[in-house]
This record gives structure tokens, sequence and C-alpha cells, in this order.
């Protein structure tokens, strides 16, 4: 087990180029929020736009349209029961599921368009309805973000044998395509193709509805910006936490929109201690 240190943000998160433009730092499409869980889209959304991610477009239920606009001008927002075709193929990145609900509908028609040229982020709602319905995943570099009970129905690993790694990794390698696996608890863990990296930051300060909506946006604006995806996911597993660390050293509770909005300064500090190459 490898630990998960600064030293991969500071290797990952580069001075931006003075010649680029939106296209240059990804385009992400977040399907997320029913009706009744229109905050999850609104955190994937802030902290994908918040960490960096040129395009950000959320597909979502209506009812969340004004609030997400009031909230985040920078984020594009469509009714999500459409045709998501066109967007889909336009798009580097995709994250789906968080506050998605039952909305299996909408699910099954997002899988089906996905293709090898995405990074497709699935979280919450999704890993439940996949696991439920026996869905295979969809093609694309996938990226899974269960919470323990969510690993348990997706990956059919019980909590209590988590602790084993080698029953998580019989899981992944059953899996086609094999996808990088974010496991989410009090010490989260990174599975990476042969490498399993532990999480050394953070701690229950975060224990706070919608940390993992913002742990999710935040993978998704690491990986639409960083070539190198699974090195793109472990600077922001690490990112998130390290955040909320700083900030749990003046707050009793860290809210995951406060993580979001620390964001920027975060990420500009490591860029300024990017090794010299």
């Amino acid at each position: 087990m490898i630990k998960l240190t600064e030293k991969i943000v500071q290797e990952v998160i580069q001075v931006r180029p003075r010649q680029s433009h939106k296209g240059t730092f990804g385009k992400i499409l977040i399907v997320a929020g029913n009706q009744d869980l229109g905050g999850a889209a609104i955190m994937n959304a802030e902290a994908a736009i918040y960490g960096g991610a040129g395009l950000v477009t959320v597909a979502t239920d209506p009812v969340n349209k004004t609030a997400l606009h009031a909230r985040l001008p920078e984020a594009m927002v469509v009714d999500y029961h459409q045709d998501l075709s066109d967007l889909i193929a336009g798009v580097d990145v995709v994250l789906i599921g968080s506050g998605l609900g039952n909305e299996l509908t909408i699910l099954k028609q997002v899988l089906k368009e996905l293709t090898d040229k995405h990074k497709v982020i699935l979280d919450g709602s999704a890993l439940t309805m996949m696991a439920q319905e026996n869905l295979p995943l969809p093609q694309g570099q996938i990226i899974l973000t269960p919470h323990q009970m969510e690993w348990q129905r997706f990956g059919q690993v019980a909590i209590a044998d988590q602790a084993k790694e080698d029953n998580n990794w019989e899981a992944l390698v059953a899996m086609n395509p094999e996808p990088i696996l974010v496991l989410k608890s009090d010490q989260t863990q990174v599975y990476l193709e042969n490498e399993l990296y532990q999480l050394t930051v953070g701690g229950p300060y975060q224990a706070t509805g919608g940390m993992g909506d913002t742990l999710a946006g935040i993978i998704a604006a690491f990986v639409a910006q960083f070539q190198d995806t699974n090195r793109a996911v472990l600077a922001a597993v690490y990112s998130h936490s390290a955040i909320a660390e700083r900030l749990a050293d003046t707050a009793y509770v860290t809210l995951p929109t406060e993580i979001a909005k620390a964001l920027p300064a975060f990420m500009k500090e490591m860029a300024d201690q990017t090794p010299t190459l």
C-alpha cells in the first residue's frame, strides 16, 4: 500500500500555458440531481468549476435549473429528459449518478452513448441502480466513487470484508473494463491497476452530506484537465481531504461547498510548487 501525500498534487497540477482556451481544460457533462436532490448536482458542478474545468454542463431535473443558474452562472444547464446524445458526443468527461435517485431510463440512455474516448465517473445512485439492474459497465475509462455501502451493492464485497484488499481486487479484476476504484471511508483507498493508495489526510469533520458529491466533481475537473488519469484521480482525492483538514483548523465541521471554494487558491499554491523538469 502506498501512502498518498501532497507530492502527487504538486506533480500533477501545472502552471497553465499562456496560450490556452476553455477547451484546453476539458468539457464535462454532469448528469445528476432529481427533483428532491438538486443539491447534489450543484455540489458536483461547483467542485468541477472551482476545480478548473473549462466548460461544465449540468443535465438535471428542470426544477433545479433556477437554483443552478443563481448559484453557478458559469455552468450551462439542460433538462436531463431531453436527448443527450449530442452533448455526450461533445464532452471529454461524464459524471453521472449524484442525487439521481431512481432515474433508470436516464441512466441507461447515458450509458449507451458513452465511448472509449470518454472518462466516466460513476457515483451514488448510478452505482445503486446498476447493481439493482445488473447493468454492465459502459465503454470508456471508468472511475467508481462508492462509499462502503454502495461498494457492497455494486462490487458485492460485504463491508466487513472490504478491509481485506484482496477482496476488492478480485471484484475489480472481474469487471470489464477494469475500473479505477475510489473506495470512500474514514481511510479512503484508491485502487489503480496494480497499485493501491491510502489517503493520509482528512477526518471526522468531513462527515457531512454532499462530501462525496464534491469529491466526484473535483475528480471530474482533474481528469478533464490533466492527461494522466490515474495521477489526476490521486491528486483530486488528496486535494479534497487536504483542504478539509486545513479548514478544520478553525471549524468544527468542513462543509463541502467551502472545500470547493478553497480549490482555486489551493491549486495555485500547488502549481507554484511544481518541480522544475
